[in-house]
């Protein structure tokens, strides 16, 4: 029984599990299963997996031919994953396989979680330090006070949209996270759209990870070190908690843009490291050297 958490393709369907009642094989790809109670919906499929291998198909008893696969509880609980086609050729005697938007879905998240976004965060150190340094120095900027205090709420959410687009942006571009398949069939471009949308769920998740984390840090920051007189004589505006969840929010903005700047000074292994799992990055390392070769 093998396991992978990459996503397997079969005749253009997204695969969950090959098996082979002759070879006594059986290959489970954990995307497909989700995001949510993961390890519950793996464990199913392996049980049933192996009992259908230990069943009588495995003995060559009475069942239902090649071409028309055993409906049972492994579809049952694992909807909306149904019997896929398998080729004549092929070792395999038995395939599942998932379709349709909500297959996709399911597929996507399964592949962000495999990917682990919130390690982004820890993961880019250089990013991290230019993102805290710039929110630091811009919380006691007179410059930025009065900014704060004359942005409306439609513009602070603009300002944050735009700064975390922008990191997610040159993430992927200075990395070269942008997954590019050198081949033109349909099934290979449905391929490139999924890989892509996942690094772009994984980096915009952890980026907003470290957003957050920004908001809470210049905070805390901005209770310690602003005086309200100051900052009273400053803007015209006397600090209550408004005013410092207002430059606190608009400050992670400042902050994660000084991130993005940073995030040059990482390697891209390092980028790679943190934004996708193992296996990914083993595949990622195999197609570079299939372009180089």
């Amino acid at each position: 029984m093998a396991l992978t958490d990459l996503p397997l393709h079969s005749h253009g369907r997204k695969l969950v599990v090959d098996l082979s009642h002759e070879h006594g094989l059986a290959l489970l790809s954990l995307p497909p299963l989700g995001g949510l109670r993961l390890q519950t919906r793996a464990r199913r499929a392996v049980e049933e997996a192996v009992l259908s291998l230990a069943g009588p198909r495995a003995t060559g008893a009475e069942g239902p031919p090649r071409s028309q696969p055993l409906l049972g509880p492994f579809v049952s609980r694992l909807a909306p994953i149904h019997p896929g086609q398998v080729g004549e050729e092929e070792t395999v005697d038995l395939r599942y396989v998932v379709s349709g938007p909500r297959g996709y879905l399911r597929v996507l998240v399964g592949m962000v979680r495999a990917n682990r976004p919130w390690r982004l965060v820890p993961g880019l150190s250089k990013a991290l330090a230019a993102a805290l340094a710039t929110g630091a120095v811009a919380t006691v900027n007179s410059t930025i006070w009065n900014l704060a205090e004359s942005l409306s709420a439609p513009r602070l959410v603009i300002a944050t949209v735009g700064s975390i687009a922008l990191m997610i942006g040159w993430l992927i571009v200075d990395a070269q996270l942008w997954h590019r398949s050198a081949e033109v069939s349909r099934e290979a471009r449905q391929r490139a759209r999924l890989y892509n949308a996942s690094t772009v769920m994984t980096v915009g998740i952890g980026v907003l990870v470290c957003y957050a984390g920004l908001i809470v840090i210049n905070l805390v920051w901005a209770l310690f070190i602003l005086n309200d007189q100051v900052f009273a004589s400053t803007t015209r505006t006397p600090l209550n908690a408004a005013e410092y969840w207002t430059l606190s929010w608009f400050v992670a903005s400042v902050a994660t843009v000084g991130g993005a700047l940073g995030s040059g000074l990482e390697s891209d292994e390092a980028i790679r490291a943190a934004a996708y799992s193992k296996r990914e990055q083993e595949r990622r390392h195999m197609l570079q050297d299939d372009d180089g070769d």
